[in-house]
């Protein structure tokens, strides 16, 4: 065991993504245990802490790991499955456990002494909030574009008809969502005046000033380095078909790089996924920052760079 302990990785097992930073870290001799808290705990793990006269130390036993968690150097939170109980329960008893596991397993293992977190759960948790994020961007003097939240039909339509109706419609978080029992995502899409109706007041709306792009671009922030790729879409939202878009390296000018550091330590995160609107004269338009996003997409050669910085996060542990 090395003496600087364990990476802790919180995953489900299907993240392959984290397969490609695990296999790094096992070349380099990194002792890791993998955890999906919100089944492992179901199925054979268990986790205890204890808290006595001035100390703290706990166990974690998986199928095939037992580790001191006092001795944990790093926690990657990329992707567990929610906390949703033991499938063996109904109604409320599910529920019940559930929340157990959520505010007990979740509050320790956010509470590990010493350990480097990438990034800490509740930090992901807060910077995930669109209304933070703007707020946070504009502060960090990011170019944000006109954006409105609300859940009142006539300031929506005012909004519109001030933009001349060059306005899109992206919803402030993905909720899952069904059409005829089939999963359906809700894209980013250009809205217009006559489709605001009094059902915007269900719930807040935001709306945001379309920006006349000549491209997009991801940055992904991994401590002080920066991966930027440049990606070509037919569509509005990139992500609506991925298989019709093109990605490549691309470098980030100083006018964008100055405030995402600046963003990062605002919202004390490690690891940040910024989403910017790139103009035909060069103006970069902050629309989004995924504190957990994915990355593995990109191009090889970003996808294995960002792997090695992640890696590198992760190895350093707390204090350096």
């Amino acid at each position: 065991m090395d003496e600087r302990g364990s990476v802790l990785v919180l995953t489900n097992p299907y993240d392959v993504t984290a397969d490609v930073v695990l296999h790094l870290l096992a070349r380099r001799r990194v002792p890791v245990v993998r955890l999906d808290p919100g089944t492992d705990l179901h199925t054979g793990a268990s986790l205890t802490a204890t808290y006595r006269a001035n100390r703290q130390w706990g166990t974690l036993r998986t199928t095939s790991r037992e580790l001191d968690t006092t001795r944990v150097r790093s926690v990657w939170v990329r992707r567990p499955s929610p906390y949703e109980g033991p499938p063996g329960l109904d109604g409320q008893d599910r529920r019940f456990a559930a929340e157990q596991a959520l505010w007990g397993a979740g509050g320790i293992l956010a509470s590990l002494p010493e350990a480097r977190y990438v990034n800490h759960p509740w930090n992901n948790r807060a910077a995930e909030f669109k209304p933070s994020q703007l707020s946070t961007a504009q502060r960090c003097r990011f170019l944000v574009p006109d954006t409105t939240i609300t859940n009142d039909p006539e300031e929506a339509r005012e909004f519109i008809t001030s933009h001349r109706g060059e306005v899109v419609y992206k919803p402030l978080w993905n909720t899952r969502y069904r059409v005829d029992d089939q999963p359906h995502s809700v894209w980013v899409r250009k809205v217009r005046e006559a489709e605001i109706t009094e059902a915007v007041s269900v719930c807040p709306h935001l709306f945001q000033a379309k920006v006349d792009k000549a491209f997009d671009a991801r940055v992904t922030a991994v401590g002080n380095r920066l991966f930027g790729t440049r990606i070509d879409s037919p569509d509005l939202d990139w992500r609506y078909r991925q298989d019709l878009m093109t990605c490549e390296p691309i470098e980030v000018p100083a006018s964008v790089a100055h405030p995402i550091t600046a963003y990062l330590t605002e919202l004390r995160l490690i690891y940040g996924a910024f989403d910017f609107a790139v103009t035909a004269s060069g103006e970069w338009y902050f629309l989004e920052c995924n504190p957990n996003g994915q990355w593995a997409w990109q191009s090889a050669e970003t996808t294995t760079a960002i792997a090695f910085a992640i890696a590198d996060q992760l190895e350093k542990g707390p204090g350096t």
